[in-house]
């Protein structure tokens, strides 16, 4: 959940506002009918769809032996704070020669996010591993609900929430576009030496993440390289009565759409996995409407709060074994650590000891959270097993090169070992932390406006969970002893 909807307090209040909120309400619903309205939608027609699928660039720092990959869930400024704080260690951990010439952020090659978590993997992605750190001051600290309605106890935010949302494009993402990312488009994002960014919100249709791919737009017709960050990420962040759904156009067969081959193997092969089956015929059913059609994306949470399906997706549909790396990039690495963020709360409800049933206001959120943690725990296994998997096709490739195609790859035979491939994959949360931490964390609302003081304790609790990870700890050592003992921490 983004925000935190707001409801009168006090019996007072809600006796003495009552009748105003049943009209509302009843006025409401009988205009239901005239459904919320949007400011438009976040794409356009373009003949050239620019489907071709950036993998990970060719030079990335260092010797290349190393690849980070993150992915922070969903959960508000409070996961966006908490992920940052992971990020903000990682830029402290030098594996470099020279403790001032590489930090392990600097080998952030693929990161994804859902929801608040997607605000901060896109600054990331734009910016980049040296110029990130200011996005404290840019987001955390700001107070981003003065732009946006968040109480339903407003008659006219009733009103809204029942047509569909209370807040519409012009709020958030306009916020977002003006304060964080000064316009910037898909475009900037796939410059010389990019990072691999994955965003997903959920297409409320047909149930299935919404991923932004070119391969997506490529089938609506559109280009992604012209759409708004601040709209994509704005459609991840979308929760329900919060927000309306944000729109994509979808043209039909109106443009020349060549369909990519794994979505061909996809939609025959009866063994396909399920979820790149059902990927396949989303593509597909965009392709088939008649005229041009509204594809509607709320939170990408809903389907996926801890934005692993881009990685998931794009390795169940790579052409070959080591893909989105290249050939060069497989015989070069030999570490590989992803961290995904889980900033979910980990407290029991207040009416937990309570003899009394709980009410639907108190089960609603207990519900969410229900919900949440098991797509969590769902999606984390899942990221393991095809990392795992991964790794495996890594190793085979190597295994069967020649010496000939590995001095061409790698430039040298000197310690080289095909199989020597090591994998780390770690899920952050508060769980990692001590009780009292933990308690403190989860008192934290989840919502686009936070004190200074909460902020940074969530800051400081991302670089708790790093620095006492031992699986990361113990990859980060690898990493410095194959580099040389001039490898230190700042």
């Amino acid at each position: 959940m983004l925000i935190r909807l707001e409801f009168p307090q006090s019996d007072h209040t809600r006796q003495s506002r009552l009748p105003g909120l049943l009209m509302s309400l009843f006025l409401a619903l009988v205009l239901t009918g005239c459904a919320g309205r949007n400011v438009g939608p976040i794409n356009e027609f373009s003949p050239d769809t620019g489907q071709h699928q950036p993998g990970l660039q060719a030079d990335f720092s260092g010797d290349e032996s190393v690849l980070v990959g993150v992915a922070f869930s969903g959960g508000g400024t409070r996961a966006a704070a908490f992920g940052y704080g992971v990020l903000a260690e990682l830029d402290a951990i030098a594996i470099g020669q020279t403790p001032d010439q590489e930090t392990l952020s600097s080998n952030i090659r693929i990161v994804s996010g859902t929801s608040g978590g997607a605000v901060l993997a896109a600054y990331f992605g734009l910016r980049g591993p040296n110029q990130f750190q200011d996005f404290r001051e840019r987001f955390l600290v700001q107070n981003v609900e003065n732009s946006l309605h968040t109480s339903l106890g407003s008659p006219p935010n009733l009103f809204r929430a029942v047509r569909g949302g209370m807040n519409d494009r012009n709020r958030f993402a306009r916020w977002l576009d003006e304060n964080l990312f000064d316009g910037a488009t898909y475009a900037d994002l796939y410059r010389e030496h990019a990072i691999l960014v994955w965003l997903n919100a959920t297409d409320i249709h047909y149930g299935e993440p919404f991923l932004f791919r070119r391969e997506t737009f490529a089938a609506l017709c559109s280009d992604l390289d012209k759409v708004r960050l601040a709209d994509a990420v704005a459609a991840s962040a979308a929760f329900p009565v919060a927000f309306l759904p944000l729109e994509v156009m979808a043209f039909g067969s109106a443009c020349e759409h060549d369909v990519p081959e794994w979505q061909k193997r996809a939609l025959k092969d009866p063994h396909a996995p399920v979820r790149l089956n059902a990927h396949a015929r989303t593509l597909a059913a965009y392709r088939s409407y008649d005229e041009p059609t509204r594809v509607r994306l709320l939170d990408g949470g809903i389907t996926d709060n801890i934005g692993i399906t881009g990685l998931a997706l794009t390795r169940a549909s790579a052409n070959t074994p080591y893909g989105p790396l290249s050939a060069r990039q497989a015989v070069r690495v030999d570490n590989l650590l992803f961290i995904a963020t889980d900033a979910g709360k980990t407290a029991k409800p207040s009416w937990a000891a309570s003899p009394q049933v709980p009410s639907l206001v108190q089960i609603g959120p207990a519900l969410a959270n229900a919900t949440i943690a098991a797509s969590v725990r769902k999606g984390f296994d899942a990221l393991q097993l095809a990392l795992d998997d991964w790794r495996q096709d890594i190793v085979r490739f190597r295994c069967a090169l020649s010496d000939e195609q590995v001095l061409d790859l790698r430039g040298s035979l000197e310690d080289w070992d095909c199989a020597n491939v090591k994998m780390t994959v770690q899920l952050l949360s508060f769980r990692d932390l001590d009780s009292d931490q933990q308690r403190r964390l989860d008192r934290i609302p989840t919502r686009l406006e936070l004190p200074n003081k909460e902020v940074d304790l969530l800051i400081q609790a991302g670089r708790d969970t790093v620095r006492t990870n031992r699986a990361i700890q113990e990859a980060i050592d690898s990493v410095r002893q194959r580099r040389g003992p001039s490898a230190v921490q700042h």
